[in-house]
């Protein structure tokens, strides 16, 4: 596997996504793609009323990272220009499946995967994982005001689909490496050596795989 380097980071809500893409944009200096999150208008409700507002909050979500894959793609992948995004788009997936009532989800995959079939896929996938108390820390931390509401018991069972996800994912793509670091510890955001661990394994998968940067 080779070709321009196009890396996504994944993982439950709180474990530091952005932090750690943003290290890997600035060290190898690569394109960074931020998810849209606060822009949602229907994401404070959604963690207020989970059941009445999650088919919206999650169709949001969808049509954005279809776009803003759409635009990473032809600005800078197609030109050979590498890319660390903080999400890769299965996550949506993940979120509805939690979410929505079976008969919303089934509506919502038929979409998902018409708008996925000609999006741009990453070559190599973080994903970082944490316990509860740790996602949980580090979301009062940060002090967002649209996460003051997270259920921990949805919390819970988020990082359980992600687990799950990640483990399918490695199944079904074999040829996409998928770098697994532990939050609870590794602290990257304070430790400086913790994060050229990671930085390191990834440039050394980057090196191994051929993958040009």
């Amino acid at each position: 596997m080779g070709g321009t380097p196009f890396i996504t980071v994944e993982g439950p809500i709180g474990v530091g996504k952005t932090s750690l893409a943003k290290a890997v944009a600035e060290q190898f200096q690569f394109a960074l793609l931020k998810e849209i999150v606060d822009e949602n208008p229907f994401l404070g409700k959604f963690y207020e009323d989970i059941e009445e507002w999650s088919f919206q909050t999650e169709m949001f979500f969808l049509c954005n990272r279809y776009k803003q894959l759409g635009d990473i793609n032809n600005h800078f992948l197609a030109q050979n220009k590498p890319v660390v995004a903080d999400y890769h788009i299965l996550k949506n997936l993940i979120f509805a499946g939690r979410s929505l009532h079976a008969n919303e989800y089934q509506k919502y995959l038929k979409i998902y995967e018409i708008l996925i079939n000609d999006m741009p896929k990453p070559n190599v996938v973080i994903y970082l994982h944490a316990s509860l108390d740790t996602l949980l820390t580090r979301i009062k931390l940060r002090g967002r005001e649209i996460e003051k509401n997270i259920s921990p018991l949805y919390l819970e069972q988020l990082s359980i689909d992600y687990e799950k996800a990640m483990n399918d994912f490695e199944l079904k793509h074999p040829d996409i490496p998928v770098l697994r670091f532990n939050g609870d510890e590794l602290n990257f955001v304070k430790n400086k050596e913790d994060l050229t661990y990671i930085l390191d394994t990834l440039s050394t998968l980057l090196k191994k795989r051929s993958i040009q940067s």
